[in-house]
């Protein structure tokens, strides 16, 4: 079940890449910075959220541990994913951290909670744990 979890954290990686075009092209041109990046944090969590709760039903009934389990992979998998791009794409460490600072009012930090917490949260609602 984990792995196949895996997939589905796949599929919101585009999501999560789309919106952070939006946020470039749209939503910082309109807002400015300040206002963009929580607004672009919520849309996200609203993005995970969907999809996890289209695709974590049909992994199948498991118990507490393994939706906490996941979440925990699917933080890991991001942050990692998060930093190698980021420095792939010449932001310095600094830069990357720096994006987990609520006080700059980027939600990443919260959203990277809630991938942590959404498996458990969907398990719950949909009344498969």
């Amino acid at each position: 079940m984990l792995l196949k979890s895996i997939l589905i954290w796949l599929a919101i990686i585009p999501m999560a890449i789309l919106n952070g075009g939006l946020r470039q092209r749209i939503l910082e041109p309109l807002f400015g910075l300040k206002i963009a990046n929580p607004i672009s944090g919520l849309i996200l969590c609203i993005l995970i959220f969907i999809i996890s709760f289209i695709f974590i039903p049909r992994l199948g009934i498991g118990d507490i541990k393994l939706y906490l389990i996941m979440g925990l992979l699917w933080m890991f998998l991001t942050i990692v994913f998060e930093t190698i791009l980021g420095l792939f794409m010449g932001n310095t460490l600094k830069e990357i951290i720096n994006a987990y600072n609520i006080a700059t009012g980027n939600l990443w930090l919260i959203v990277i909670i809630f991938m942590g917490i959404v498996p458990f949260l969907i398990a719950k609602i949909k009344y498969i744990i």
